[in-house]
């Protein structure tokens, strides 16, 4: 189930952490989108940032760094930068032009180094009302 959304005319700059599905309609400028679910940026995003997830979909643009279990490419996405991954899907149609590392069992996604230093935790709103 996705519980958050960026909508297509939403701007978006900083880290979002999530328990459930994020989907992607607008921009995201830079940041990080975390979640141990997924991740779906259709076809009129334009996000760049670093994403940590399960699994990405892309049917938009793209630009930093993936590390997922599963990225899928799919038709019309353009995506940039690098990808760790331990399972990934081209789609025809869609553009990689970056760099593809596919992890072994010994390294999962989550064991690659991170690229920043920890980031402080951020104030949760749901359903109006901001959570510890």
């Amino acid at each position: 189930m996705i519980e958050v959304i960026i909508g297509p005319r939403a701007t978006y700059n900083g880290v979002l952490r999530s328990d459930t599905s994020i989907r992607v309609d607008g921009i995201m400028e830079s940041g990080m989108l975390e979640t141990p679910a997924n991740v779906i940026l259709t076809e009129t995003a334009d996000v760049r940032c670093e994403i940590r997830a399960r699994n990405v979909s892309i049917r938009g643009r793209f630009d930093g760094v993936i590390r997922a279990d599963r990225a899928e490419l799919l038709a019309g996405s353009h995506v940039s930068g690098a990808l760790y991954v331990n399972s990934f899907y081209l789609d025809d149609g869609a553009v990689l032009d970056g760099e593809l590392h596919m992890q072994g069992p010994e390294q999962t996604p989550a064991q690659t180094p991170p690229l920043r230093g920890p980031q402080p935790p951020i104030p949760v709103i749901s359903r109006g009302k901001i959570e510890d």
